[in-house]
């Protein structure tokens, strides 16, 4: 899962005496939340530079490729299609104690509906990694203060992660999970900072950067810019 993975990604880190007084990290996809909880959870040594490429940081609320209706269109004489049941299924499967010890990709699961709001913070790590639980870690706002630079990073044609929007820390809309999209400064965990993004934003640490692409299908002119943009 994702919090035992950091816990071995922060061994490995802690000893390396070459990362001692800290070190940059490019993730890409469902690797970014292994760097991401590594700042929340740790960030000692801290990272320097987090250039996050796709990433999942915000959760994803669809299957892969697969958008399920929206209220307006469920009342539509075609009421239910095969992304409906999938999107149950993945939710039904996802907020469990098992599939939150077991799966990594359960603990990003973000269901949007107002309906699975609770089983969402009653099971998800990404929910406590993110403070909307009831209970709120300051630790992670302040370890996440740690880290001087943020490079978000979103493929315009991207249909594995839902929504995309979520690479630039956007959300869906409660009201209207998947046809409205909230961007960034709109989201509860940038409004109320739950885990330190807003004054991350506000102190100027933060760069949105996006391509031309799905997801993961940048070129290797992309890739070199970014890297000598930032870590040069």
């Amino acid at each position: 899962n994702m919090d035992a993975s950091v816990d071995a990604f922060a061994e490995s880190v802690r000893t390396d005496i070459k990362l001692a007084n800290g070190f940059h990290a490019i993730g890409f996809s469902q690797g970014n939340n292994v760097i991401r909880g590594y700042i929340a959870r740790y960030n000692d040594p801290p990272v320097n530079t987090f250039i996050s490429v796709n990433g999942v940081n915000a959760g994803v609320g669809a299957v892969p490729y697969c958008r399920p209706k929206s209220v307006e269109e469920e009342k539509s004489k075609l009421a239910f299609s095969m992304c409906d049941l999938l999107m149950e299924q993945a939710s039904n499967r996802a907020y469990t104690e098992y599939a939150q010890e077991h799966l990594f990709q359960a603990n990003y699961w973000r269901d949007p509906r107002p309906s699975e709001a609770d089983a969402y913070k009653s099971f998800a790590q990404l929910a406590r990694w993110n403070n909307e639980c009831d209970d709120k870690n300051t630790t992670f706002n302040e370890n996440f203060s740690k880290t001087r630079k943020f490079v978000w990073i979103m493929a315009e044609q991207d249909g594995m992660v839902f929504p995309k929007q979520g690479e630039h820390w956007g959300a869906p809309d409660p009201e209207d999970p998947f046809n409205t999209i909230l961007p960034m400064k709109e989201t509860e965990w940038y409004k109320n900072d739950l885990f330190g993004l807003k004054e991350a934003n506000e102190a100027g640490k933060m760069d949105f950067l996006s391509f031309d692409g799905d997801h993961l299908q940048f070129t290797m002119k992309d890739f070199d810019r970014w890297v000598t943009t930032y870590l040069s």
